[in-house]
């Protein structure tokens, strides 16, 4: 049972959600503007030797309907830039994928000296009502296999849509916080938090975040993200 406080929390990200997905749709997943993107150029990564943040995600992540440099990981670059930090961050979102999609380009994800994974997954596996167990079993496969590299995780969390029920949105919303503590890795509670839901900080479609939008998912992830990379960097950041 959840306790009261996450259960406000849930109450309020599922309200978010469903307002979300009337907008979307009952059941369509988040659309796909390419299936796969091609492997990293090894060569130009070795060139480039700089350490890299990777973000594994779908269309949220790839920045679907706006330009690529305004997509929240874009954002992200510019943010360690601004710090003086040298850090590549890799858009490794794919419009349409799944946990399984995910977990099943995995390999060239990591691809480089990638020192921190975010793991933005999970919209669409509740927008097509996935069993939460897969979800969880292709998370925590992700999460242990960067860790066996000895790569930094972040968990981004995600809600399901109220459409197959309470008891299914409540068994997925439950797999986000259950992973982090077991992977002991930290959490960002929900990754659309401040935008889901908002007219003026979605596109048309309702569900994928504007070029304001998605400075605010950036916002969301900055606050996990930044102080592993002060640890990593053993310096404070700039005021």
């Amino acid at each position: 049972m959840l306790a009261p406080v996450a259960m406000i929390r849930f109450a309020c990200a599922t309200l978010i959600v469903a307002a979300l997905a009337a907008a979307c749709g009952t059941h369509d997943e988040l659309p796909a503007d390419r299936r796969e993107p091609a492997p990293p150029d090894r060569a130009a990564a070795a060139a480039s030797a700089r350490p890299r943040i990777v973000v594994l995600g779908d269309s949220l992540t790839a920045g679907l309907g706006i330009a690529k440099e305004d997509a929240y990981p874009a954002v992200l670059q510019q943010r360690l830039n601004q710090e003086g930090w040298n850090y590549e961050v890799v858009n490794a979102g794919v419009s349409g994928d799944t946990s399984a999609g995910g977990l099943s380009r995995l390999d060239w994800a990591l691809d480089g000296d990638v020192r921190v994974l975010i793991v933005a997954l999970g919209g669409n596996d509740g927008l097509r009502g996935l069993p939460p167990d897969q979800l969880k079993h292709n998370l925590a496969t992700i999460i242990e296999r960067a860790q066996a590299r000895g790569i930094r995780v972040v968990l981004a969390g995600m809600e399901a849509p109220p459409n197959f029920g309470r008891d299914y949105t409540v068994e997925f919303h439950k797999v986000y916080p259950a992973l982090a503590r077991q992977y002991h890795v930290p959490l960002v509670p929900f990754l659309l938090t401040g935008v889901a839901g908002s007219e003026t900080l979605n596109q048309r479609d309702g569900i994928h975040p504007t070029r304001e939008g998605a400075r605010v998912l950036a916002d969301n992830v900055w606050v996990v993200l930044k102080p592993i990379v002060t640890q990593r960097e053993g310096k404070p950041a700039r005021d």
